[in-house]
């Protein structure tokens, strides 16, 4: 068995249990022994009670293969399900290679004098997501070359592009030729570009770095760029190309935010970026604020940690800032951002600490609520980022906000009882700030006082179901399974 074998098994298996994928959960046993999972070959595998997002893992010193995992998914599952349950099978073999790869070369990144932090934060595997670090496709030599977990750098590549094709900042890059512009490409697409673009060597040459998503790179310090990949993560129906209405969409987020903005939020400058009408051909110019910018997933990292100090404090100051923000954006104006743990980052200017957030064209908005607060609902391209059901507002704060922005992290840095008594208060903080509102009672109600909180079924919508079977109009916002309520729970266990 592969040294990183067991680990990936347990994650894929408790994956697979949580979103209880073709009636999982019945093959849940309980005796005098303890509760076990029944496998495909007969084997018994302990569970332990869940904490996190589910109510039952795999047990820390069970010693399972990849194979026992896959051989049980292949038999619960659906025949509708062949394709999907195919591509699970090549992900989680991807996601294997790229854990035994970063092993490798990890002694390498951290023995940099000037690792950076989002290079640090790609260290950190996704808190729900087993097989994140697959990217579809994608040999050795270009995840080594690609990838921000390796640290590299490379060169952007160039296309030429009829004028008439392309929408935006079309001249940017400050180059026009027989009416063609020059759009700047990710190296990893130049073969798989539409025959109205013509790779060149006539642009500027500039090296970038990958930044922890990895169709992001850093141009410097403060501009990053956002390119099409001809990949798939977090899913293979996540495709990492750029539909052309996107952008749009994504700086009108910002600018509803930028309107609707705590003193202690920063947004990135996403309003500069051309497309020209293929999922390849689009770019997106980032500026960031002045100060020191760490990803929040990075707040995981041991190194970054003890780097920080003292990060109690700088948790309680972080999630006071973001649970504050986004309860307020819930309730006064029905607004739900998908601004997870690698959408955020902090920004440490002397003793202050803001919220930086970026990435915007995944929130949720209701129509009648920005109105009724005086505030013009955008018009988004894309219909699905409106709705006035107040439980799809809740079902984002909650798998989003709750789970990945806040506890996720504050877990991951503190033990269970402190990082939820924090969670729970700056919450509790929040919330008392609207009273009685009836959006801020709903919001009580899914979070603080529920028995149980909603999680997303991703490998579900990502990879196993086609949409025509889960029904699914967003693979990002597929509900459908639920967990213990963590910050209840340990509140009631220290009270009693």
């Amino acid at each position: 068995m592969r040294p990183r074998e067991p680990y990936l098994a347990r994650r894929v298996l408790d994956a697979l249990l949580r979103e209880d994928y073709g009636d999982l959960a019945k093959r849940v046993t309980r005796s005098k022994e303890g509760v076990a999972l029944l496998l495909a070959d007969g084997r018994r595998v302990r569970l332990a009670p869940g904490l996190l997002f589910q109510d039952f893992v795999v047990a820390d010193d069970e010693l399972l293969g990849l194979e026992q995992v896959l051989n049980t998914l292949q038999e619960i599952a659906a025949p509708e399900d062949a394709e999907g349950v195919a591509a699970f099978f090549e992900e989680c073999v991807e996601a294997l290679h790229a854990l035994e790869l970063h092993d490798e070369h990890r002694p390498r990144i951290t023995g940099r004098q000037l690792a950076d932090y989002e290079s640090l934060a790609a260290f950190v595997d996704h808190p729900v997501y087993p097989t994140a670090r697959a990217r579809a496709g994608l040999s050795d030599d270009e995840l080594l070359a690609y990838a921000p977990e390796f640290a590299p750098s490379f060169d952007l590549r160039w296309a030429w592009v009829p004028r008439e094709h392309v929408t935006g900042e079309a001249t940017h890059w400050a180059r026009e030729q027989d009416g063609a512009v020059l759009l700047p490409v990710h190296p990893l697409t130049v073969g798989a570009l539409p025959p109205q673009a013509r790779v060149t060597d006539d642009g500027p040459p500039i090296t970038v770095r990958p930044t922890l998503s990895m169709r992001t790179v850093q141009l410097d310090a403060r501009t990053q760029l956002k390119l099409p990949l001809p990949t798939s993560t977090l899913g293979r129906r996540n495709r990492r190309s750029i539909k052309p209405s996107t952008l749009a969409d994504g700086a009108a987020a910002e600018r509803l935010l930028r309107g609707l903005a705590d003193p202690g939020i920063l947004l990135a400058d996403e309003q500069t970026y051309a497309h020209a009408g293929h999922e390849y051909l689009g770019w997106m110019l980032r500026r960031l604020p002045e100060g020191r910018i760490i990803p929040v997933a990075a707040l995981n990292v041991p190194e970054v940690r003890d780097e920080l100090g003292d990060v109690e404090s700088l948790l309680t100051r972080y999630l006071t800032t973001l649970l504050g923000w986004n309860v307020r954006l819930f309730v006064r104006y029905g607004v739900a951002l998908e601004a997870h743990q690698q959408n955020l980052a902090i920004v440490l200017t002397g003793g202050d600490l803001k919220l930086l957030v970026k990435d915007n064209d995944g929130l949720l908005a209701s129509p009648a609520r920005l109105a009724a607060a005086g505030v013009a609902p955008p018009s988004f391209a894309d219909e699905r980022m409106l709705t006035d059901d107040p439980h799809a507002l809740a079902d984002v704060f909650v798998t989003i906000t709750l789970h990945l922005a806040a506890a996720s992290i504050a877990f991951g840095a503190l033990p269970a009882d402190r990082a939820a008594a924090l969670v729970r208060s700056c919450l509790e903080e929040a919330l008392a700030e609207h009273g009685d509102d009836p959006m801020a009672r709903l919001l009580r109600a899914r979070t603080l006082d529920a028995v149980r909180l909603t999680g997303k079924s991703m490998i579900t919508a990502g990879t196993l179901v086609a949409k025509e079977r889960s029904g699914a109009r967003d693979v990002n916002k597929f509900y459908g399974t639920s967990g213990p309520n963590y910050l209840r729970v340990l509140s009631l266990l220290r009270s009693a």
